[in-house]
């Protein structure tokens, strides 16, 4: 254990007898360090809460000096926590996040908060966005900011209220309900089949450059479920979400994975040409939020976007059996 002096121990004495306001170190040296043990960084932690590094860095050394007591001390990757930082941590992390919580409650019963959404891109841009309107009607109160990303919010943080994302049904999320299994089928532009001509069977596609996202998972995934046994490896660009991947289809530059959440329209244009009729589902959407709040603005979320989707999928997948929400992979 380390003091901050071996000639005198500093610090404020503690005395159950005082106020608040002289047992408490300010909030502000508060607000620093948990952000520091947080990021693991004092540079971090200053783009956390919008100071400078050097801000943080006084905070930090002014609470040591209030407690009397070592708190963080530098390593390899950045700062790690003594046992004495480590215990103030706990306690400042878990205050931290019950005000937050407490305070998001407050302003959603009020109506005074915007409903923050996080949601997976394609979707986002493709399908919630054309339904703002409704969207808003059923929020009701307070206004709605959507976000287009992949990632999953820091709930406790405050990055959002509710995340929309996709994935493996069977390695969801902790809490996350499960909204859609969605029909996924590979598309092409007329002008790509002009060029290299009508794949005649679903393996032919193996053979070609195919647009993928991230990685190749998502298509080697519908081969196998297709009943195709890959035996070379998949070629073709790897660009970053389902947006991407859409654009370059259109734009005759590959065969591409898609559903119908994201080019019903196209295809009823003739923009966009379905390759083989198939119903493979890789993957699914599902809706995510904290537990610790109650929030009813997302209970009316959840039930119109499941509604919503399952309704979509019925209206563009006639001839399939009603939208799929199982939950089995």
């Amino acid at each position: 254990m380390t003091t901050i002096t071996d000639k005198k121990r500093g610090g404020v004495r503690f005395d159950p007898a005082r106020p608040l306001s002289g047992r408490l170190p300010p909030l502000t040296m508060l607000r620093a360090f948990e952000a520091t043990a947080r990021t693991g960084s004092m540079r971090k932690a200053a783009d956390d809460i919008g100071v400078s590094h050097t801000v943080v860095s006084r905070h930090v050394r002014s609470l040591e000096t209030w407690i009397g007591w070592k708190l963080l001390s530098a390593g390899p990757r950045g700062v790690d926590l003594t046992p004495e930082g480590r215990s103030l941590y706990t306690a400042t992390s878990a205050a931290f996040q019950s005000i937050a919580s407490v305070a998001m409650q407050l302003r959603a019963k009020a109506g005074a908060d915007e409903l923050h959404i996080w949601c997976y891109p394609g979707l986002a841009t493709r399908w919630l966005i054309l339904r703002l309107d409704e969207l808003r009607e059923v929020i009701s109160s307070g206004e709605v900011l959507v976000r287009a990303t992949d990632q999953v919010p820091n709930f406790a943080e405050g990055d959002a209220d509710v995340m929309i994302g996709f994935g493996d049904f069977a390695r969801l999320p902790d809490g996350a309900v499960p909204l859609l299994r969605p029909r996924m089928f590979p598309v092409v532009s007329p002008a790509w089949i002009v060029k290299h001509g009508m794949p005649e069977t679903i393996e032919d596609l193996t053979r070609l450059p195919l647009i993928h996202e991230e990685s190749y998972t998502q298509w080697t995934s519908w081969f196998l479920q297709a009943g195709v046994k890959l035996d070379r490896s998949l070629s073709g660009p790897r660009l970053w979400d389902a947006n991407l991947g859409f654009d370059a289809a259109l734009a005759g530059q590959g065969v591409a994975l898609t559903t119908n959440l994201m080019v019903a329209n196209e295809i009823e244009r003739g923009s966009l040409i379905e390759l083989f009729k198939t119903d493979i589902r890789v993957g699914g959407y599902y809706l995510l939020a904290p537990r610790s709040v109650e929030d009813e603005r997302v209970n009316r979320l959840k039930e119109w976007i499941m509604g919503s989707l399952a309704r979509h999928e019925e209206s563009t997948n006639p001839a399939q059996e009603p939208a799929d929400r199982r939950t089995e992979s």
